[in-house]
């Protein structure tokens, strides 16, 4: 690129690209070389050949006049996301899904009878027990635990009911076979399950399932909130929504790391 300078190890051409691309936002999607120039403090010529060379690659395209970011710079933060373990990747989209509906969220994986914690984001204790990565719960009794049995083939479904030993943890846990069979289904057929003080009086949760690119469950991403401040119907309409946003936003991020 033409004026580009490198003091040691140091790249201002590079710089100078990035910069254009993060002077793009939410609140300015789109720019004019002249803006590109003024907003990253560079000559206008500079800011054209850095644009040119951004929509050459596919990273920017233009109507003539004003200049926007394509999908392609998506691909910038996707090979970062490829290096984070389960954990490390579903973290952020976990922290703005708390932040959204003030409450806690968990991702858990069935290793039946039980669910296994893998990721966890606590705004307050809300649990008798205390949970974290690694912790197990009994499956038949977790909104995680139903979306999770909801993802299996019917075979192992009907393998899990007949050998389940479902306790009575609260005197809403429900227990028979049939009624579990009912519930799980419902949640195969609705795309989530509701847990209503079943696990532990007082406390309801939501799930949604984590899915592969094949459409096969292979996590559940849940949040938890304490009965005092919350209701079956305000878990359903007001956390519902962001709670399979961010399901969705995980899976295509798992998918972008080629594991799935």
């Amino acid at each position: 690129m033409a004026g580009e300078a490198s003091t040691g190890t140091f790249l201002q051409g590079l710089d100078r690209g990035l910069a254009v691309i993060r002077a793009f936002s939410a609140d300015a999607p789109s720019l004019t070389l002249s803006e590109v120039a003024r907003d990253v403090g560079i000559t206008p010529a500079t800011a054209r050949r850095i644009l040119l060379t951004l929509s050459e690659l596919g990273y920017v395209s233009s109507d003539g006049r004003r200049f926007s970011l394509t999908p392609r710079v998506l691909a910038l933060g996707w090979a970062y996301l490829s290096s984070l373990d389960f954990g490390e990747l579903a973290g952020p989209f976990m922290e703005e899904l708390s932040a959204k509906t003030r409450e806690s969220c968990s991702i858990a994986t069935l290793d039946l009878p039980d669910i296994v914690y893998v990721a966890r984001v606590p705004t307050s204790r809300i649990m008798t027990v205390a949970l974290g990565v690694g912790a197990r719960l009994p499956a038949y009794a977790t909104s995680m635990g139903r979306v999770l049995l909801a993802g299996l083939p019917d075979d192992e479904l009907t393998a899990y009911l007949s050998s389940v030993k479902a306790e009575p943890l609260t005197d809403r846990t429900v227990t028979s076979p049939d009624e579990l069979r009912d519930v799980i289904t419902r949640a195969r057929s609705d795309g989530y399950a509701l847990v209503d003080q079943e696990l532990e009086l007082g406390l309801r949760s939501i799930a949604a399932p984590i899915r592969n690119s094949r459409g096969r469950t292979i996590a559940a991403l849940n949040v938890s909130a304490h009965a005092s401040r919350s209701t079956p119907s305000s878990l359903r309409t007001g956390v519902l929504p962001h709670l399979r946003a961010t399901a969705d936003q995980i899976t295509t991020a798992l998918t972008h790391r080629g594991h799935l």
